[in-house]
């Protein structure tokens, strides 16, 4: 039966406005019942009644009317499109008077409530700050400090949704909710821990609050939102243990608990976002000469293994550690130079272009130009010179320009010195390194002349 929703909205508000303590509950109970049937402009309607009966009788904590409109509101936030009603309940004014409410209410309707909250900050992003601005956080945080097991879900969840704004991360600090917000992180769906996750982020910038997380073991909620979450989920706890990664005290502990297997799990995610946090982490860690190691292996199986992007991922990584002087030996030790030159030949320009860089860079090194003339490197970069990708070119020229001031490989290379490529890319060196031993000598020269300064007492 299809009921005629105008006459029914009229009774309803007849019975709201004149009828008894009784017929005002029978009244509420049926709207909630219908609100999965009723159209949305029925139910905009009923939002403002409801508001001010819960605003009329907030007073009277015993009132068994209070919980059931609670109830119907967080039934009629559900429905719709867009979170529209949930926002047009917070609006109306009933988010404060359930968050005045709240606090002294028993413990079935405190339920009630937080069901209630939970549905309103959840499908809207401005009921987030209307519950921050009217006190919500300090509720909510006293109310985890009292242990409450019945509800203890629904408040991490509400917190987390919390963090996202901004004020309440502030507050989070000063009221010693930090460690809230890392439990929630722990526990909880999965969009919630999200959210806790991207909010711990974006807290541990500060060195002081980096430490804080971390004695309040953030690190290990960190690890297994890497090994259990999903694709965005992986990503947002990634980025966040690279947030941690920048105190460098951290990164023995970091590796230690287990991430460099993990971040090499991300680099051969399907989110491009993903392997760029991990490149960026590897970086990091590999600011330990053992975590370089464990890193170039991974790396190496991905240069077997993996799929194009990966491996134009991993060739990425190993580009960035060809500039670190302890890692070089280690990046040679570990296999990768042979399997860096086979790659010049990819199909993927992809991975010739990162590729192509991490050789131009390793070939700064007399070993590693031995290394890479013994696997094939210096046909395979002339080749290159006749790409039409500039930067694979660029790339190429750098490689042979250091080839070409190698004694052993002058003669070779000679062959390419009146290459277009080669010639730009031997001028701009040239001028970067004429820029810099200028530099060193005008460095030089003031140190001379303070040196040179008598000492005043």
């Amino acid at each position: 039966m299809n009921p005629n929703w105008e006459e029914s909205l009229n009774h309803f508000e007849r019975m709201i406005d004149s009828g008894t303590e009784s017929m005002r509950i029978k009244a509420v109970i049926k709207l909630s019942k219908l609100s999965n049937q009723a159209p949305e402009y029925i139910l905009s309607q009923t939002i403002p009644i409801l508001s001010n009966l819960i605003a009329d009788d907030s007073s009277n904590n015993s009132s068994p009317l209070q919980g059931l409109v609670i109830h119907c509101l967080k039934c009629i936030a559900r429905q719709g499109d867009d979170g529209r009603l949930a926002t047009e309940i917070g609006q109306s004014g009933a988010l404060c008077s359930i968050l005045r409410f709240l606090p002294q209410s028993n413990a079935s309707v405190q339920k009630i409530c937080l069901k209630c909250i939970w549905c309103l900050v959840n499908l809207c992003n401005e009921n987030r700050l209307i519950v921050a601005m009217n006190g919500g956080l300090e509720i909510i945080v006293n109310m985890l400090s009292s242990s409450m097991d019945g509800v203890r879900r629904y408040l991490l969840e509400i917190l987390s949704a919390l963090s996202l704004v901004r004020v309440v991360r502030r507050g989070l600090v000063s009221l010693g909710g930090l460690r809230f917000l890392v439990e929630a992180a722990r526990v909880g769906n999965m969009l919630s821990r999200e959210r806790a996750c991207q909010a711990i982020g974006l807290l541990g910038i500060t060195r002081r609050v980096r430490r804080m997380l971390v004695d309040l073991g953030v690190i290990d909620v960190l690890m297994e939102l890497l090994r259990v979450g999903d694709g965005a989920l992986k990503v947002v706890a990634g980025n966040t243990l690279g947030v941690i990664l920048a105190n460098i005290d951290y990164i023995d502990l970091v590796a230690q608990s287990g991430a460099i297997p993990l971040f090499a799990e991300l680099i051969q995610g399907s989110e491009s976002v993903g392997q760029e946090i991990a490149e960026d982490a590897f970086c990091l860690l590999a600011v330990g000469e053992a975590n370089a190691v464990v890193i170039a292996e991974h790396l190496v199986r991905i240069l077997r293994e993996g799929n194009a992007e990966s491996k134009a991922a991993a060739a990425n990584v190993f580009w960035d550690l060809s500039g670190y002087k302890h890692t070089v030996p280690v990046i040679r030790n570990s296999g990768a130079i042979p399997l860096l030159v086979e790659l010049l030949s990819s199909q993927s320009s992809e991975v010739r272009e990162t590729v192509s860089g991490a050789i131009a860079q390793l070939s700064y090194s007399q070993a590693d130009r031995e290394a890479l003339n013994e696997s094939g490197a210096v046909p395979l970069l002339l080749d290159l010179l006749h790409d039409d990708s500039e930067e694979l070119k660029d790339n190429a020229a750098e490689a042979l320009i250091n080839f070409f001031d190698d004694p052993l490989q002058h003669e070779t290379i000679s062959q390419v010195v009146d290459h277009p490529s080669f010639r730009s890319m031997q001028n701009r060196l040239g001028r970067i390194r004429g820029a810099s031993d200028n530099q060193t000598v005008s460095s030089m020269r003031q140190m001379n002349i303070n040196q040179a300064e008598p000492t005043r007492d």
